[in-house]
């Protein structure tokens, strides 16, 4: 007997059956290529139950599988027994990729071309082969899918830069246009959502968590087209909307429908010569890249990679004065929930998870320029730990006991930034394994931290700083060790990344990055501790210009689970002086008793 699951797949083949088609894959993805999709388009979710954010589902006659990283195996296992849907493992040795499974599987595969940008549906068509056939299906569960979402609509605001920190939006848009003039475009097409929420500055919340409004951008020298599912006529949009379109226009920015892009791709009224017109393959969707090809004359079709990515990247002055605030304030927002959950836990009382994490939002709510968490946050006790991305149940939720590891991973939207942290907390007598595990990603963390690196590192040429602790002791995590966080945008942002995965981006001052390695024992417990540095000058010599991170986070670490005789002296040294600039930073604007109860936490420790 099949569950909603199985039975939704049977659908599913049976018109795969009625249109000839050998396999449908679905990806975990948006028309943006965003990581984090609004509902109408959590196709793998709905079809496999499946709700980790990245995964992506093949469909054949006799197989479903779904591909997943390491940080959703546990889950994936769990989430999709009983649904006939295999887990296939990626950034694994020997993966096999989608297209290279589906060589030698299927001639005819469909997708939705909405949601799967043009690099990978090329890769998918040329690992078919001679032969083989890619058909692009749009909304392709939609007959499918009873009641599915609709394309959010929620108010638009714009960002005053003179008080939130940034650039101007004028200022953007002529940089780009000077850009356009040495590369010789004539049009930029932007589909990413953080990108065109940074070059308008404004912000919507049209996806959880991600301040972010669905839409497309098109510059030229001429205008400024944006393309969103809401317009000035609409009787529904609120008076704060009608004055973010209107400081828009003021900027030449004109605010057009949705689906209007198609048509304004095409038109080419009032050109006197050909038009060149640049995107990024990389977040543009196969459906509308289909749509301007046929378009362009190919040698007006250009591809590479979207300039808006890096500059949104390095964060301005102000942007950075912005920033040390908001993790100071989102320091106090942590101590206050790590004192409350000591308290309540060690005088007897049940704590769940649940509770935890509304505790942890309600304490985030009080801090002036709070706009929402910057995802769901990760709040898991003793096994729980052990699974990455952890989504803590709203019922029945794992009580937190006085023993073992608890381990929180949250952050906040702010008007002046977005954060994200990761403390794995003793709640009180740890076992010799949890004692050496947290000490060991902490040694990690730290040598990170301390890293002195040559101008033009890469983030994978430092990963292993991170690393080397754990590998020394035949210890490793599968996911990365840091991601760019945007500026009150997305809570992952690139182009650089810390993995040991090849990623030829320098790492440039102004640059924000997390530093989170971590360890997983599945059944048992997980460790990660996570601060969020900025990449800055650290001078000169006759070797060359050099760089460093400065700390952002401003919340201490727990030194009560750590086996000291694996911290060497300058470790020790560095974990002392943070704890201390944590206290020095913090007591000021906690409570007396929080204040006192923190003098306790960071006292120094002795190699």
């Amino acid at each position: 007997m099949g569950n909603v699951y199985s039975d939704r797949i049977d659908a599913l083949r049976s018109i795969m059956e009625r249109n000839g088609w050998d396999a449908v894959v679905l990806s975990g993805s948006d028309p943006h290529g965003s990581e984090y999709p609004a509902a109408r388009w959590k196709q793998v979710e709905w079809l496999s139950g499946f709700t980790g954010e990245a995964g992506d589902l093949v469909v054949t006659m006799d197989h479903a599988g779904l591909w997943t990283d390491s940080r959703y195996f546990i889950q994936a296992l769990s989430q999709l027994e009983g649904t006939g849907v295999e887990l296939h493992k990626t950034r694994v040795p020997g993966a096999v990729g989608i297209p290279e499974w589906l060589s030698g599987t299927a001639k005819t595969v469909a997708l939705d071309g909405l949601c799967w940008n043009v690099d990978a549906v090329e890769e998918i068509a040329s690992a078919l082969g001679e032969g083989g056939l890619v058909v692009d299906v749009p909304d392709l569960l939609e007959e499918l899918w009873e009641g599915r979402p609709l394309i959010p609509v929620t108010p638009v605001t714009t960002l005053d830069v003179e008080c939130f920190g940034g650039v101007p939006r004028a200022d953007k848009i002529s940089w780009l246009r000077k850009w356009m003039l040495l590369e010789g475009v004539d049009r930029v097409l932007l589909t990413s959502l953080d990108e065109i929420a940074w070059m308008l500055n404004v912000r919507g919340s049209d996806i959880d968590y991600n301040p972010l409004v669905i839409s497309y951008l098109l510059v030229s020298q001429d205008n400024v087209r944006w393309f969103a599912k809401k317009t000035v006529s609409d009787a529904e949009l609120d008076p704060d909307t009608l004055d973010s379109f209107s400081e828009l226009e003021m900027d030449a920015v004109s605010v057009e429908d949705y689906d209007a892009v198609f048509f304004a791709l095409s038109d080419f009224s009032g050109e006197n010569r050909p038009v060149r017109l640049f995107v990024d393959p990389s977040t543009l969707n196969h459906h509308l890249y289909s749509c301007i090809r046929d378009s362009y004359p190919s040698d007006c079709l250009i591809s590479g990679t979207s300039p808006v990515i890096l500059e949104k990247a390095v964060k301005t002055a102000s942007e950075i004065e912005n920033l040390r605030q908001t993790y100071i304030d989102d320091g106090v927002a942590m101590e206050c929930f790590l004192h409350w959950l000591d308290e309540e836990v060690s005088s007897g009382r049940e704590v769940t998870e649940w509770e935890a994490s509304e505790k942890l939002t309600s304490f985030r709510s009080e801090i002036p320029g709070y706009r929402g968490n910057s995802f769901e946050n990760i709040s898991a006790y003793g096994p729980g730990a052990a699974l990455p991305h952890y989504s803590t149940p709203r019922e029945g939720s794992a009580v937190i006991r006085p023993h073992g590891l608890y381990l929180v991973d949250s952050g906040g939207q702010y008007l002046t930034g977005t954060t994200d942290i990761t403390r794995t907390v003793p709640m009180g007598p740890c076992t010799p394994l949890e004692k050496e595990d947290y000490t060991l990603v902490l040694k990690g963390m730290i040598d990170l931290s301390m890293a002195v690196f040559p101008k033009g590192t890469a983030g994978c040429q430092i990963d292993a700083l991170a690393r080397m602790p754990l590998w020394r002791a035949k210890r490793n995590f599968g996911h990365g060790t840091g991601h760019g966080i945007g500026y009150y945008l997305c809570v992952h942002e690139g182009p650089q990344s810390i993995r040991y995965q090849y990623n030829p981006q320098p790492l440039l001052p102004g640059m924000v990055t997390s530093n989170e390695p971590g360890l997983y024992r599945e059944g048992m417990h997980g460790v990660r501790h996570e601060n969020i540095v900025l990449c800055k000058d650290a001078g000169k010599s006759e070797f060359g210009e050099w760089l460093e991170f400065e700390t952002l986070t401003c919340c201490h670490f727990d030194t009560s689970a750590i086996d000291f005789d694996l911290l060497d002296k300058e470790e020790t040294a560095w974990l002392n002086n943070y704890n201390d600039t944590v206290y020095r930073t913090l007591a000021p604007l906690l409570p007396p008793r929080t204040a006192a109860w923190l003098r306790d936490r960071t006292m120094p420790v002795k190699a």
